[in-house]
């Protein structure tokens, strides 16, 4: 970790301490130093940059709730993430609800609309990434991208240390794959 990554994580810490006796500014500065790194996460999660940002609008309300029960100022970060990635958790499993629905009125003979966004013109590590599982994306973006240690990626994720190596060793096999095809033009 570089010297730049701990005084930021210290200044994180702090303002978490401030923010829990009331300081207002502090939990201010807190959402403009984390918001960004949470809204990161959730649109890793659900690929749609509305629902991300309700997401972390929503992540935010149960931080603020939750604040004064966090004992470790230090695992701030990876604490708010679980709690995004929860909240995609859920946001998931109600989209798959609802497309269980909208798939059985469609074989009812029943009209079904669907809106899709999907923007073509991506990076190629980018477009990589986006095709490994919402597991494996976040698992790997968390660790290399936001230079967490497996132990916070295991909070942020709320998975067990041993999976969120299991989980890096598949991804990396899959990006490598997804790579190597696109040097043959595949991706």
């Amino acid at each position: 970790m570089t010297t730049e990554q701990q005084q930021r994580r210290d200044l994180m810490a702090w303002l978490v301490a401030a923010a829990r006796t009331g300081d207002g500014g502090a939990f201010g500065q807190l959402a403009a130093l984390a918001g960004p790194r949470l809204l990161g996460h959730a649109r890793r999660l659900c690929d749609d940059d509305e629902t991300a940002a309700d997401l972390v609008q929503d992540g935010w309300a149960q931080i603020v709730r939750g604040l004064r029960g966090l004992h470790d100022d230090r695992a701030f970060l990876p604490w708010a993430l679980r709690i995004v990635t929860r909240l995609a958790a859920r946001d998931v499993r109600g989209r798959m609800a609802r497309r269980r629905l909208a798939q059985g009125l469609a074989a009812e003979g029943q009209p079904v609309t669907q809106a899709q966004d999907e923007t073509a013109d991506v990076a190629v590590l980018r477009t990589a990434i986006a095709r490994l599982s919402p597991a494996h994306a976040a698992a790997l973006t968390l660790f290399y991208l936001d230079d967490m240690s497996v132990a916070e990626v295991a909070i942020a994720l709320d998975i067990p240390p041993g999976t969120v190596k299991t989980r890096l060793m598949h991804a990396r096999d899959n990006l490598r794959a997804l790579l190597k095809g696109n040097e043959n033009g595949q991706v």
